[in-house]
């Protein structure tokens, strides 16, 4: 059983983001960049199930400029077996459409029994690729899985997921397309000894246009604002104050 996981080079989840001058985007100079934590909980999944012997071989995909390639040695330190590095120029606009494809012309190299994604990546917050991707493939999908149970024919997989009115678990027929949530795992730390091995790993490095895919964005940002900042709170005396207040002031009842 092989399975493809999908990583994405995002800013740092603990950095100050900051906009660009020209208000088409966010500061990424000198800013530091790490795997998105949502898909760094789809690599420690994939390695667990080829630990537990569900899996033979993992193999990590990003869609990046050249420097994304250091998270792929992150995955491959993690325990991942081989890495695919779809290269773009730098400064490149990957809309969750064209990953999608991109994911769907490896799909059909690789072969692989199922696909595992992070929800979402924490820049756009998107939550579209794996579901397009499933889409795209015509496979089964299981989003925001919490837990994932291999059948042992591996014909099969059963994944437990939060929803509004508490877990609900759904059987699919693999292959198929899952993305994962954060109370999936606790990913591993990622020592030394295994980041300086995987930096001797060869990376497989490929091009959109080598798969056939088009990658050109079909959505235009027109700006780019930080949020309004937030008014500081305000006491009240009793209910009828806040009552009053929240209907003449603040006019939400």
């Amino acid at each position: 059983m092989k399975l493809l996981v999908g990583v994405k080079r995002v800013i740092d989840y603990a950095v100050k983001i900051r906009v660009r001058p020209d208000n088409l985007g966010v500061v990424t100079e000198n800013v530091k960049m790490s795997m998105n934590p949502f898909d760094e909980i789809a690599v420690e999944e994939c390695v667990r199930l080829k630990e537990k012997g569900v899996a033979k071989e993992v193999v990590a995909v990003t869609i990046g400029p050249k420097p994304s390639s250091e998270i792929l040695r992150t995955a491959l330190a993690m325990g991942a077996d081989r890495a695919i590095h779809v290269e773009v120029a730098d400064g490149s606009t990957v809309e969750p459409l064209a990953v999608a494809k991109v994911l769907r012309a490896l799909v059909a190299k690789e072969q692989p029994s199922a696909v595992l994604l992070g929800k979402q990546a924490i820049d756009d917050d998107a939550n579209q690729t794996a579901q397009i991707l499933a889409g795209l493939l015509r496979w089964p999908q299981a989003a925001f899985a919490s837990k994932i149970a291999v059948a042992q024919d591996k014909a099969s997989a059963d994944i437990v997921r939060e929803i509004d009115g508490g877990l609900e678990t759904v059987s699919v027929k693999l292959p198929a397309v899952m993305s994962v949530d954060l109370r999936l795992n606790e990913p591993r730390y990622v020592t030394l000894p295994n980041l300086m091995k995987a930096r001797k790993k060869a990376l497989e490095t490929v091009t959109p246009d080598s798969l056939g895919v088009d990658i050109t964005p079909r959505l235009e940002i027109l700006r780019v604002e930080e949020p309004a900042k937030r008014i500081g709170g305000r006491k009240v005396e009793s209910v009828d104050d806040l009552v009053h207040k929240l209907k003449n002031e603040a006019k939400v009842i």
